[in-house]
């Protein structure tokens, strides 16, 4: 199938033809089209001219387009059908980990009624089970589907099994290989499986090495764990070691993004996930926590001003470096920290190396505080031609305010994860904040130092 991006003359003539009630030739337009696609043109489409497309597409496809769309606009569009359709249209023809993450954005009475009408109980079933797991843990991400086999079965046992559970899956990434328990023993190579004599044991060729996780591992350590071993399918079992289902990339991809959004708006100040849909309320109450608290750490940067008033008026040259001292702090101070969080979320800074880090993370300090440093005396030079007093001072506070903010951003959030707190945290306003503030107060009370020493 041919990818492509969705040009807006092709969402026009399909809005076009909607709006002419022209069935057929809308079909056609979209027959060929990804479920993301088409997902993506109904994003465009009022409710009712959503309504009309969708009803038109195969009921596997419509459950593959509705797995797509994203969860605000998904919880609109099925709010506007009966419980009935829902179940039959919908939920019926989803996998597992779709199917129960679409019931589960439902009110309880709502989610009652949908499974209620299923014609598939063993679906229901395996949704409920499903409902029951935390949304942020394997069990939560994983789905039902998956392609198993019994130790003791014969491999000519296997295929015609292999046959009928793989109806319900689009693809077999694996095949997993469990005993009479239902435990988890490992898992078997379609190749040596048809390779191999119809009378031989499972037992004797599967491979005991597999991978799995527990249903009760977090999302971000299972997105980890396949992206470190290049999986694109993980099996999941419960406390005793049973096949309860697999995870597969495509629910990874999404927790990786989820996990990436938050981070990004937790490092811009922003303290709790919005999306641009959500009401003004919603996103003035994810924004204004930060504002104020940098609107109270800017008042406590002034009040600290007032302090080294005098020295300011005796050395009116100070104020005009203000702004490069913070801005410059604030920056390092993010620089350092941003690479400390990238090595806490993928596991690359541990225990064992993070001495090595600091030290690296040091020695890079000390030289962009050299340089920085030289730079700044050499363009002060231009404002204080007279005096070398005012760019010795400059160039000394700088050198220190690079070297305090390199160290703060580094440790801060190592701190930060040490007490299980968030460490994208340290990249947001709060490590700017700090910095500007202390910085400010570094660069003040050397040049008092300074300034009333040479001159």
């Amino acid at each position: 199938m041919q990818q492509f991006e969705l040009s807006e003359e092709l969402v026009s003539r399909i809005e076009g033809l909607i709006k002419a009630d022209n069935k057929e030739d809308v079909a056609k337009l979209v027959e060929p089209l990804h479920p993301a696609d088409i997902a993506e043109i109904m994003n465009e489409l009022d409710t009712k001219e959503a309504q009309f497309l969708f009803l038109l597409l195969d009921e596997e496809k419509a459950g593959d387009v509705l797995a797509e769309i994203e969860e605000d606009e998904r919880q609109r569009f099925i709010d506007s059908f009966p419980p009935e359709v829902i179940a039959k249209r919908f939920v019926d023809n989803m996998d597992t980990d779709d199917a129960a993450d679409l019931v589960g954005s439902m009110p309880n009475e709502q989610q009652q009624e949908v499974l209620s009408h299923m014609e598939d109980l063993e679906q229901a079933g395996d949704i409920v089970d499903l409902l029951h797991y935390d949304e942020d843990s394997a069990g939560g991400l994983m789905g039902k589907e998956l392609v198993k086999v019994n130790e003791n079965w014969t491999v000519l046992t296997c295929l015609r099994e292999l046959s009928r559970q793989a109806e319900n899956l689009d693809e077999i990434f694996y095949i997993y290989v469990v005993d009479d328990d239902n435990i988890l023993k490992g898992r078997l190579s379609l190749k040596k499986m048809i390779l191999s004599p119809t009378s031989t044991k499972i037992q004797s060729i599967y491979n005991p090495d597999v991978t799995y996780v527990t249903t009760d591992e977090p999302a971000e350590s299972v997105g980890r764990i396949m992206q470190k071993y290049d999986l694109v399918a993980i099996p999941v079992v419960d406390s005793i070691g049973r096949l309860v289902g697999r995870i597969t990339i495509d629910d990874v991809v999404d927790v990786i993004r989820e996990e990436a959004e938050k981070d990004y708006q937790m490092m811009s100040g922003i303290s709790q996930d919005v999306e641009s849909s959500d009401t003004i309320w919603d996103q003035t109450k994810a924004r204004l926590p930060w504002l104020i608290i940098g609107l109270f750490g800017g008042m406590l940067a002034a009040y600290m001003i007032s302090f080294y008033e005098a020295d300011i008026a005796l050395f009116p040259a100070t104020a005009m470096f203000i702004p490069v001292i913070t801005a410059m702090g604030g920056n390092v101070g993010i620089q350092s920290s941003a690479i400390v969080v990238k090595g806490l979320a993928s596991n690359t800074l541990t225990s064992k190396n993070i001495l090595q880090s600091i030290s690296k993370e040091i020695s890079c300090a000390v030289i962009n505080a050299c340089i920085c440093s030289s730079i700044i005396f050499i363009l002060s030079l231009c404002f204080n031609l007279t005096s070398l007093a005012m760019p010795i001072t400059v160039t000394i506070s700088l050198f220190i305010v690079i070297m305090f903010a390199s160290m703060f951003g580094t440790a801060f959030p190592l701190l930060l994860n040490k007490l299980k707190i968030d460490p994208a945290l340290a990249t947001g306003p709060f490590i700017t904040l700090t910095n500007d503030i202390i910085g400010l107060n570094i660069y003040l009370f050397t040049g008092k130092a300074i300034l009333g020493w040479l001159l």
